[in-house]
């Protein structure tokens, strides 16, 4: 397997030598990381050329490092059948850029690219269909960014009164409490007691 994945390794830098911009092996996968704009011509040619065969699009990953400059980070995997191989193809790229669909390469492309659009706020160029898919239409922010609030914005009711579902700003029901940890009560004394005898039977 690891020969086969380094013949692999050395064909794309091969043939994609000016838009590989590292490549490694790990876990017997192949990790390829190339410039956003160059990642349909990477990714058309990852499924038709005969030596790859990447004719199944596993799925697409979002990460967010705020600390980078470079903040966001997209990890494409994609699975060879006829060749029994993997690859995971990595591109990062500032919060503002917008990413180009590979929906017209692999269609099952769509709802995984929203789903990255509604975790992240990532934008894709050419979708077809780019909205929410997970969240509901009216959600403020995007809940797998690392700056979004653990409570969130909005909560979600149901209303007696309207007789509706409404939404409202995240009330907490209870204030943060500082705890005093030096509490008076003291426990069951024959646990300390049967504790320190069996440290004493060990000392002996």
């Amino acid at each position: 397997m690891i020969s086969k994945l380094q013949n692999l390794e050395k064909l794309i830098n091969s043939e994609l030598s000016i838009k590989v911009l590292n490549s490694v092996i790990s876990n017997e996968e192949l990790l390829i990381e190339i410039k956003d704009n160059d990642l349909v011509e990477v990714i058309q040619f990852l499924k038709s050329n005969e030596n790859c065969k990447f004719k199944q699009l596993i799925d697409i990953a979002g990460v967010d490092y705020p600390e980078n400059e470079k903040r966001f980070e997209l990890i494409y995997l994609f699975l060879s059948h006829e060749n029994n191989t993997r690859i995971k193809l990595l591109t990062k790229f500032e919060i503002d850029q917008t990413i180009n669909s590979i929906t017209k390469i692999f269609p099952s492309a769509n709802w995984m690219e929203r789903e990255v659009f509604d975790m992240y706020g990532i934008k894709f160029k050419n979708h077809p269909d780019l909205r929410r898919i997970l969240t509901d239409y009216g959600f403020k922010g995007h809940p797998l960014r690392k700056d979004f609030p653990l409570t969130g914005f909005n909560e979600v009711r149901y209303s007696e009164k309207d007789k509706k579902v409404i939404y409202e700003p995240v009330k907490l029901e209870q204030n943060y409490r500082n705890f005093d940890f030096e509490s008076p009560w003291e426990g069951t004394n024959y646990i300390k007691e049967i504790k320190n005898s069996d440290k004493n039977d060990k000392k002996n």
